[in-house]
């Protein structure tokens, strides 16, 4: 299958636009409901590994003042960058996510918004990292697109590329890779119409 070109642009769009999607994405938590729930679920002080952090806001921010240890890992320098600047004290990692081996696995994994930047077949491949890194009894959350297909957006002019899976598959993945899917919302109106997945691992 062809990939639109933005497919493997990603990176590079966001490393250059680093500061301008931080001033923009703010410390609006609009997707407060989930972050919630997520938290609600580990025990005081878990570790999570938030992939394709960003600039640390607000997720990253919410689940540190919520008393959680977040190991960050992007593929952007800019954005680590803010990360330390903000939040010193935790780790913040230069790696891709596809390729990801940090010989450590956490009580939760979350994948908000960064996941779906991935071409289907990276997607697939995603879930033996999550399965990696994840504890007997993890969580994992992460956002994917309402059906199979490819979405191209827009930021700063330039196309920004979203793909997904459809539902049958992600479950099917979920599953072959030992989580249990908690909750799936297509488009979910409380939260800017996201499609959000959260499933746990079993123990």
């Amino acid at each position: 299958m062809a990939y639109h070109p933005s497919a493997d642009q990603i990176i590079d769009l966001y490393s250059r636009h680093a500061h301008t999607w931080n001033e923009l994405r703010g410390n609006r938590l609009t997707e407060r409901k989930w972050i919630e729930r997520f938290h609600s679920l580990l025990s005081p002080a878990a570790t999570v590994l938030d992939l394709g952090c960003g600039s640390g806001q607000p997720v990253a921010r919410y689940l540190i003042e919520a008393g959680l240890a977040v190991t960050g890992v992007d593929s952007s320098e800019q954005m680590l960058s803010l990360c330390r600047s903000r939040f010193s004290e935790h780790a913040w990692i230069h790696a891709d996510m596809r390729v990801l081996s940090l010989d450590r696995q956490y009580a939760g994994i979350l994948a908000w918004n960064s996941f779906f930047h991935l071409k289907p077949d990276d997607q697939r491949r995603m879930f033996a990292v999550f399965q990696l890194h994840a504890a007997p009894g993890a969580l994992l959350m992460f956002t994917s697109g309402p059906s199979l297909g490819e979405a191209l957006g827009t930021f700063q002019g330039e196309t920004l590329y979203h793909a997904s899976l459809d539902s049958d598959e992600y479950t099917a993945q979920l599953h072959k890779h030992g989580f249990e899917v908690l909750d799936h919302i297509i488009e979910d109106p409380d939260c800017g119409n996201q499609t959000v997945w959260i499933a746990r691992r079993h123990c």
